[in-house]
């Protein structure tokens, strides 16, 4: 929901003659995704994901998104495959950071995101470092992820919590703030007004990719 108001918005706001996107949603089985990646099945992951991608390619879309930080893991291997092009969240991201002038980013998401490898080798290539919460803390924000934010849950101790963990990011490693490597993290953390602790809303900069697609 999310995304889709963001895109709506985005577009709008530049295509002042009154007109809406074209869109097509798959809406897929989050629990099936989550169990296949918490097993380390990535082939079949791939297989899932790609199976509905390409169902979007039959009904006509142009090309697809994954409104989704963690299944990017597979994503380089799913866009081998794909029949139309893919946008990537991890890439429009990277994009967005180097537009920044940024070097040096923390990574909230995920235990997946946090711990994977997709995130830091775009980065890596762009000549920036990303730097990562203590275990502890990894743990915490994966639990908080599933066991709240995916319900709809925000709870203003989890908040501060998250804050806490940019606070020491910045402070032991030098975290220019956080990359919310996940959309949840944004419902969370939007109406935050400390702007001693800046984030980057992968959401946001994804979606600002799309509709430069769609506008294209």
């Amino acid at each position: 929901m999310e995304y889709y108001r963001l895109i709506i918005a985005a577009y709008r706001a530049q295509q002042q003659d009154g007109s809406y996107p074209a869109i097509l949603i798959n809406s897929i089985d989050l629990k099936t995704v989550l169990d296949l990646i918490g097993a380390h099945d990535h082939a079949t992951v791939t297989a899932y994901l790609l199976g509905a991608v390409q169902r979007l390619a039959r009904a006509g879309a142009d090309f697809g998104v994954l409104a989704a930080n963690t299944p990017h893991m597979v994503f380089d291997a799913m866009r081998r495959q794909s029949s139309m092009s893919l946008i990537s969240i991890v890439e429009a991201t990277c994009e967005a950071a180097q537009a920044l002038g940024l070097h040096r980013v923390g990574l909230f998401g995920t235990r997946f995101t946090m711990q994977g490898r997709f995130y830091p080798d775009v980065f890596a290539r762009a000549g920036m470092t990303l730097v990562l919460p203590e275990a502890d803390d990894q743990a915490y924000m994966h639990d908080k992820y599933m066991g709240e934010l995916v319900q709809g849950i925000i709870q203003p101790a989890t908040r501060q919590r998250f804050l806490t963990i940019a606070e020491r990011l910045q402070a032991r490693q030098g975290s220019e703030g956080p990359i919310l490597g996940r959309t949840a993290l944004r419902l969370l953390l939007r109406d935050v007004r400390d702007t001693r602790i800046p984030s980057f809303d992968t959401t946001t900069m994804h979606v600002n990719r799309i509709v430069e697609q769609l506008l294209s």
